[in-house]
C-alpha cells in the first residue's frame, strides 16, 4: 500500500507542476500526428497484455510497462536533455531530430523485442505513425534515436532475471508462515521476482517495511479479527464502500495505475515531453 501511495503522490506532485494547458512543442503543433504518441504506445502494450496468453506467465508486466516508458522518456530527453537521463546516453544527438518519430521507434522496437508474436500489428502501427510526420532528415534522425535507445535499454535489462524459472515455493510448517489459500491452492507467483534487478531502488530490500506483529501480540489478533470480520463473504460489518474497494483492488492494479496516467495526462493537456516523464 506504501508503494500505491506513493505512486499516487509523485504523479500528484508532477501534475501540481505542470501548467493546466501546456502548449505543444512546435513539432506536434506542426504534426498531421492525431495524439499524445506516448498515450498510444501505452494503450497499445495495455491492450497486448490484456490478450490471453500474451504476457508470459512467470514475467510481470509491470517490467515491461517500465521498460517501454524508460525507453520513450530516454529517446525523447536525449534529442532536447532537459533532465537526468534514466539509463541510455547517446554521443552527438542532434537537436533537430524528431521526437515524435523518435519516440514511436523506440516504442515499436521495445513492444517487438518483448512480444515478438505481435510484430506484425506492430510494424504497421509504426508505419501509420511515421506516415504523418514529414520524409526529411528531422525524422530519419529520430528514428536512428529511438533504434539506438530501444537497443541499449533492452541490452541492459535482458539479464536482469525476470526470465529465470522460477523457484518452487515450499510452504512452511510453523505459525505465521504463508500458506496456499483456498479455493485453488494455486502456486505463488513471481518466486524469482526478488533477484531481478531494480528499476530504480539502489537494492530491492531499500525501502522494506519492518516485520510483521508476534503472533502472541494484542496487535497481531487484533488485525487478524479485523481481517475475518471484513474478508468473510458475508461479511455485516463492511459497507459497500469498502466492498467496492476490495473489487478494485482484487484487479490487475498495474493496468488501473497506467490508465490513470493517461487520463491525467490527458486532462492537464501534456506534451510529448511532459507525458513522457509522467509515465
Amino acid at each position: 500500500m506504501f508503494r500505491i501511495l506513493a505512486t499516487f503522490a509523485l504523479i500528484c506532485a508532477f501534475l501540481q507542476v505542470a501548467p493546466l494547458a501546456n502548449a505543444a512543442t512546435d513539432e506536434e503543433q506542426n504534426s498531421d500526428h492525431p495524439g499524445n504518441v506516448v498515450i498510444e504506445w501505452n494503450r497499445t502494450l495495455l491492450a497486448i497484455v490484456r490478450t490471453p496468453g500474451a504476457q508470459p506467465a512467470t514475467v510481470h508486466s509491470t517490467r515491461n510497462f517500465a521498460i517501454l516508458h524508460a525507453a520513450i522518456y530516454d529517446a525523447v530527453n536525449s534529442i532536447e536533455p532537459k533532465f537526468s537521463p534514466y539509463f541510455a546516453r547517446l554521443p552527438d544527438v542532434p537537436r533537430s531530430a524528431s521526437k515524435i518519430a523518435a519516440a514511436d521507434k523506440v516504442a515499436h522496437d521495445v513492444l517487438v523485442s518483448l512480444y515478438p508474436a505481435f510484430q506484425a500489428s506492430l510494424d504497421t502501427e509504426l508505419e501509420q505513425d511515421l506516415a504523418l510526420l514529414p520524409d526529411n532528415e528531422r525524422k530519419a534522425q529520430g528514428i536512428v534515436v529511438g533504434r539506438a535507445v530501444a537497443s541499449q535499454l533492452l541490452a541492459a535489462r535482458s539479464a536482469d532475471g525476470a526470465n529465470i524459472t522460477p523457484p518452487p515455493y515450499v510452504p512452511g510448517t510453523e505459525p505465521g508462515d504463508y500458506q496456499l489459500t483456498p479455493p485453488n491452492f494455486a502456486p505463488a507467483d513471481f518466486t524469482q521476482w526478488p533477484q531481478v534487478t531494480p528499476f530504480a531502488l539502489q537494492q530491492p530490500d531499500e525501502f522494506r517495511p519492518g516485520p510483521p506483529p508476534a503472533l502472541t501480540s494484542a496487535v497481531y489478533t487484533r488485525v487478524f479479527n479485523e481481517v475475518k470480520s471484513l474478508g468473510f463473504i458475508n461479511s455485516t460489518t463492511r459497507t459497500a464502500e469498502q466492498t467496492e474497494i476490495g473489487k478494485f483492488w482484487n484487479g490487475n492494479i498495474q493496468d488501473f495505475w497506467n490508465e490513470i496516467a493517461q487520463i491525467a495526462a490527458l486532462d492537464r493537456h501534456l506534451n510529448l515531453e511532459q507525458s513522457a516523464r509522467l509515465f
